[in-house]
């Protein structure tokens, strides 16, 4: 991967982020996505934003060496520290676990005032953003759910102002776990990722059977159970 060539997944980050927008990509490691979308995607401005010392000299060597240090300012510091307010209109987030993701957006909420799209890829725990998303008045416009490497990755992207809970059909539950849209089109890769979860629930499921009855043991179970139900409920399949 380099500045040219982006990996599967973010480069399905940046086919959402709009031309001429002002992004801050936060977690940016080696700025890949800012200096591919300021050389591709005709952006005005980004903030490549890092909290680790070794990417973020790394990234500035990339952006000097691509000659983009007008278009790209890198920072270092914690998620949307590194941005002021009025800064930016787009946020991409990529490349980290779903709770993080949104507990960024929520320490970061006075940066979000200018912000008209936010572009996430989580690792895990989609549901996490889009609890987010709803709690804030944020409205899931896209999803998107694709392997690269073994691993399966989601994309989701949320606009402000519009109304959140349209995405969802009457099931909101199994929309926030599975993602309303990804449920409506259940391609091969979605329908592999959560038969894989429901047989790994499953397993937990058994050990847990076999476990001493405490309070807790039985509250898991039930909650096993129910996110079992959902799942089989959306891709038709029984529950064993």
């Amino acid at each position: 991967m380099n500045t040219d060539k982006l990996s599967a997944r973010l480069a399905k980050v940046a086919q959402y982020v709009p031309k001429n927008a002002k992004v801050a990509d936060i977690g940016s490691d080696h700025a890949y996505l800012p200096c591919y979308l300021a050389k591709n995607k005709g952006i005005a401005f980004a903030i490549a934003g890092e909290v680790a010392a070794g990417p973020f000299q790394s990234a500035v060597r990339n952006v000097s060496a691509e000659g983009l240090s007008e278009t790209i300012s890198v920072r270092l510091g914690d998620g949307l520290e590194v941005v002021r307010p009025g800064e930016v209109d787009c946020i991409t987030i990529s490349g980290m676990g779903g709770a993080l993701i949104a507990s960024i957006l929520e320490n970061g909420k006075d940066k979000l005032g200018s912000v008209k799209r936010l572009i996430l890829q989580p690792n895990i725990s989609a549901v996490s953003i889009r609890k987010w998303f709803l709690d804030n008045g944020w409205m899931l416009t896209a999803e998107e759910i694709l392997e690269e490497d073994g691993k399966i990755y989601e994309v989701l992207v949320g606009e402000k102002g519009e109304s959140p809970l349209m995405p969802y059909d009457s099931d909101i539950e199994a929309g926030l776990l599975l993602g309303p849209y990804l449920v409506k089109e259940q391609n091969a890769v979605f329908k592999k990722k959560w038969l894989h979860e429901k047989k790994n629930w499953e397993r937990i499921y058994q050990q847990l059977e076999n476990a001493a009855e405490t309070t807790d043991a039985m509250e898991k179970k039930q909650e096993l159970i129910h996110k079992m139900q959902l799942v089989g409920e959306v891709l038709k399949v029984e529950n064993t």
